[in-house]
């Protein structure tokens, strides 16, 4: 990912404030930045948000940027959904999660989510004839909601007028991120 992929991109990135997995938020955060995009973490909360390290370890401590609720979908060129088995659990019943979703998948922007962190898109139900990976425990639940599970490092899928990125796990960052990077060049 270089300056000229990202520069001037708005990327937000949605969780709860406890069980994130660290890597999924802090190396995405901290690399998209890094290239000259803005991030915005939202949480349920402006409270700090625990991060967790293989969904049971302490992890980083990150500052949300603002809260779901005041999140303006239409301000951003891709959401970034972070897993954690508790952070995924409790993210996708929020409404704002939802909501959030639904309003990238309808406008076609694209969306990117990690491990667990298509639950929020199951619940939003924009998952019908979308090929996609997840941590594997998800294969049912996707394919209940209409999506093709398949078992790669990372899939993109541009059908349906908007474009899905997903991983398995944190060690799937480096092609995840790649893919998030050719996607918001394309929308330079």
């Amino acid at each position: 990912m270089t300056d000229n992929d990202v520069k001037n991109r708005k990327v937000l990135a949605v969780v709860t404030n406890y069980g994130v997995e660290q890597d999924e938020l802090v190396v995405p955060v901290e690399r998209l930045r890094g290239a000259g995009a803005q991030v915005d973490v939202a949480a349920v909360s402006m409270d700090d948000i625990v991060t967790l390290v293989g969904d049971k370890d302490p992890g980083k401590t990150v500052r949300p940027d603002l809260t779901l609720e005041d999140a303006v979908p239409g301000d951003y060129d891709l959401l970034l959904v972070p897993g954690g088995t508790l952070n995924a659990d409790t993210l996708r019943l929020q409404d704002g999660t939802t909501g959030i979703v639904r309003s990238f998948t309808e406008a076609g922007r694209p969306v990117a989510a990690i491990c667990h962190g298509p639950w929020a898109l199951v619940e939003a139900g924009v998952l019908a004839g979308k090929r996609l990976t997840s941590y594997a425990s998800l294969r049912t639940d996707i394919r209940n909601a209409g999506g093709e599970w398949t078992d790669a490092p990372v899939v993109t899928d541009d059908s349906g007028g908007w474009t899905l990125i997903t991983s398995r796990n944190p060690g799937d960052l480096d092609p995840f991120l790649g893919e998030i990077g050719k996607t918001l060049a394309a929308r330079a």
